[in-house]
């Protein structure tokens, strides 16, 4: 649940921070909070995956673990500070200051955010999910999934996900990923579930982001993003 909800935060609710930074007002707070994001989300990553393998020893686990989270933080960073830069770059041409928009600082500053960064950031994401639903699948099973807590942090989990790769311009990682894994999981692992906590998790976050992807593509006839929507 805690993952979940500080993924949403971290995720999804920043942007709406987008207000200056009182001891730097170039930044904003949306800038300065998510210098937390991978203080906060990755070591929750890392406690999954140890409350999985009951703090065995795994070499290889830990090295996938380690290359991963290196994706997720390097694009994280690149996003943040990317997008810090073009959100500037917006303000100041909207303030009629100077207007750089047309020029290749802005182009070359929009793909470091919009694609190399969140690329990077997402493979980590989804891999760091692999790993844990790998693991989970393989370990034998000790302990009973509490649904009442599950299908809630699955399915805030699943929303941030749906929003996170649709705003993202990955919808070509996430789609596959989240079809891929429920496809999976329901059937071959139904049993699994009532005993795996994480893997639970995971596939009910997949099943629901999953359900509004194909809602959402269904309805507009493609997959426009969120604030393209709704004016954001």
């Amino acid at each position: 649940m805690l993952f979940g909800f500080f993924s949403l935060v971290f995720f999804l609710l920043l942007v709406f921070l987008r207000i200056p930074f009182a001891f730097y007002p170039l930044m904003s707070w949306q800038d300065a909070l998510d210098i937390l994001t991978p203080l906060v989300l990755i070591p929750l990553y890392w406690l999954m995956l140890r409350g999985i393998d009951r703090g065995q020893k795994n070499r290889v686990a830990d090295i996938v673990f380690m290359v991963m989270a290196a994706f997720w933080v390097m694009g994280q960073g690149m996003h943040l500070a990317a997008n810090s830069i073009n959100n500037l770059m917006g303000y100041l041409a909207r303030d009629g200051v100077v207007d750089v928009t047309a020029s290749d600082l802005h182009t070359l500053t929009y793909f470091y955010d919009e694609y190399l960064g969140h690329y990077l950031w997402h493979i980590g994401v989804i891999g760091l999910a692999l790993l844990l639903i790998y693991q989970g699948w393989r370990q034998p099973v000790e302990e009973s999934t509490h649904w009442g807590l599950v299908i809630p942090a699955g399915i805030l989990y699943g929303f941030t996900c749906f929003c996170f790769f649709l705003e993202g311009n990955t919808l070509i990682l996430g789609y596959p990923f989240v079809a891929l894994v429920t496809l999976v999981v329901l059937l071959g692992g139904r049993r699994k579930l009532a005993q795996q906590p994480i893997l639970a998790f995971f596939t009910v976050s997949c099943l629901f982001s999953l359900l509004l992807f194909s809602g959402w593509g269904l309805y507009f006839g493609g997959f426009p993003g969120i604030m393209e929507v709704f004016h954001f």
